[in-house]
């Protein structure tokens, strides 16, 4: 018999590197994740870690067990969910994290949603990007996270998590209010190819990535004049007349900046792809499938998406 919680930390390990940064992941100190390592490696009989030079290193040993585990823990995850099922799922805690746009957008009116249909549900929010969102899911301080992929996503055969499309939230071209295109229903992104462009500086974001491919798609190379990363920085640059940009739907604009948004119509659709992540195996706990349906009905709710 093993301690499952112990495979954890090993799988934490594996991925953070260091038993430094896998214990501020689990929240624990070094030395214990360095002690449930040694028990993990004593009730195992094998040895799971050796030094290199300075740090440690995992021994073959230790890589074999993860690779198994990884299937472990998705059954005991699995297993978890049959027994919340069969007592009903009506209460508990539930813990969902997203980025700040999906916060806003999605995961507070999803609360909502819970608190009417649900209300013996405890529900807690917290902001975390996709990469931290990853790391809460694996520490089990969250049980959904709302994630917009990125480069630093895990591949599809991951056996650690379970990803699963949302919605396809549309893109906008933000201008200012005294722009010509504002007083407009719809443009094309061709109308832009002369204008400065105000985006995140390459390898801070994944939308500048992303508005680069969409703008090559359409037959030119935005003229990137600012860099700036946070939305509501970007707004303010394009409202005091500094640029235009691409802008998630979901996304708020400051009531005092002087932005509009203009859908975007062209042979490609331009969005960005919004997807559900739970601990694999998990989905169909009741209180995992609770948050899930929330999140599809403020969806589907909305005119805008």
């Amino acid at each position: 018999m093993i301690d499952l919680r112990r495979l954890q930390v090993l799988r934490a390990v594996h991925h953070h590197g260091t038993v430094t940064a896998a214990a501020a992941a689990l929240h624990l100190t070094p030395s214990a994740v360095s002690h449930q390592l040694r028990e993990l490696a004593r009730e195992l009989k094998v040895q799971l870690i050796e030094p290199q030079g300075r740090r440690i290193r995992l021994t073959g040993a230790a890589h074999l067990v993860i690779e198994h585990g990884e299937a472990l823990l998705a059954r005991w995850e699995e297993a978890d969910a049959a027994l919340e099922a069969y007592r009903d799922g009506e209460a508990g805690l539930l813990r969902i994290c997203g980025y700040p746009s999906a916060v806003t957008g999605l995961i507070a009116p999803a609360t909502m949603v819970l608190r009417k249909t649900h209300p013996g549900l405890r529900v807690e929010v917290s902001e975390a990007e996709t990469t931290h969102g990853f790391d809460l899911l694996m520490s089990s301080d969250a049980d959904i996270a709302v994630l917009a992929p990125s480069e630093d996503f895990p591949h599809s055969g991951d056996a650690r998590f379970d990803l699963a499309p949302l919605l396809d939230e549309p893109l906008d071209l933000l201008v200012p209010a005294t722009h010509p295109l504002a007083e407009r229903s719809e443009a094309r992104l061709e109308d832009v190819a002369d204008e400065d462009w105000v985006l995140p500086a390459p390898g801070t974001c994944d939308h500048h990535n992303r508005v680069m491919v969409f703008c090559a798609l359409a037959g030119f190379t935005p003229r990137v004049t600012h860099h700036v990363k946070e939305w509501s920085a970007i707004s303010a640059m394009i409202c005091n007349g500094m640029g235009v940009s691409l802008f998630p739907r979901l996304s708020h604009i400051n009531p005092t900046h002087a932005a509009v948004r203009v859908p975007v119509v062209g042979e490609i659709a331009l969005h960005r792809r919004i997807l559900t992540c739970v601990r694999k195996g998990s989905r169909e706990h009741p209180l995992v499938r609770h948050g899930l349906d929330a999140l599809r009905e403020v969806v589907s709710a909305n005119p805008a998406l």
